[in-house]
């Protein structure tokens, strides 16, 4: 039998999860999809030193989970080279065609859309690294999600979940009660099987939790 301080943390963590997991029921409206990628991103979001801290590289098979008009997704596509694969999945009819359009346009080829479910990716296997940018408030079902990401992770693959921080107020991202603390995402990565690597504080509005198998 567990000890009593044992059920409590773990209860009073299971009703923190529950609590902000109420946003999750609801979808980013296509019609904004713009607005994810404002002039001033490259920045504050230091996408390369993402990459970075998920080791990824030239000719590697990656994915971005809930990728809406593909911003990141262009990112991971350029650091991969042709060489590589970039399976841009989100679960918005609109939004894969508005990352096939981006990938025309800056002429990637080596991009690949998924239309996924609302607990499932549908990603392949053998992934090196999959990332998940702003896209935990809008997760239904985020342990079936991570769960999913998980299976699909090469034995040495990183899951990266950039989201944005609790206490960030006057930057970028949405209200302040709609966002999950890393505690929460790291308690539902760990129900999925997955294990927390590193908490990386290197951005200025965002969190990076970095997990494995």
């Amino acid at each position: 039998m567990r000890p009593l301080a044992v059920l409590v943390a773990s209860l009073t963590m299971a009703g923190l999860a529950q609590q902000q997991r109420l946003p999750g029921t609801r979808v980013f409206p296509p019609e904004e999809l713009g607005s994810l990628a404002p002039p001033d991103r490259d920045e504050w979001q230091q996408p390369d030193r993402i990459m970075d801290a998920l080791g990824i590289a030239e000719a590697d098979r990656v994915a971005d989970v809930g990728a809406g008009g593909g911003w990141f997704t262009i990112r991971l596509a350029r650091r991969v080279g042709p060489n590589g694969r970039v399976y841009a999945e989100d679960i918005q009819p609109l939004a894969v065609r508005s990352i096939d359009n981006a990938k025309v346009r800056e002429g990637l080829a080596n991009i690949e859309t998924i239309l996924g479910s609302p607990t499932d990716p549908h990603l392949p296997s053998g992934l090196k690294a999959v990332v998940m940018v702003g896209v935990y408030p809008f997760l239904a079902d985020p342990v079936s999600i991570l769960r999913n990401v998980r299976n699909a992770l090469a034995p040495n693959g990183r899951l990266g979940i950039v989201d944005y921080k609790k206490d960030g107020a006057g930057g970028p991202g949405p209200p302040l009660e709609e966002r999950f603390a890393p505690e929460v995402v790291i308690a539902d990565a760990k129900a999925a099987g997955l294990t927390l690597i590193s908490q990386e504080t290197f951005l200025r509005y965002q969190y990076l939790l970095i997990f494995g198998k």
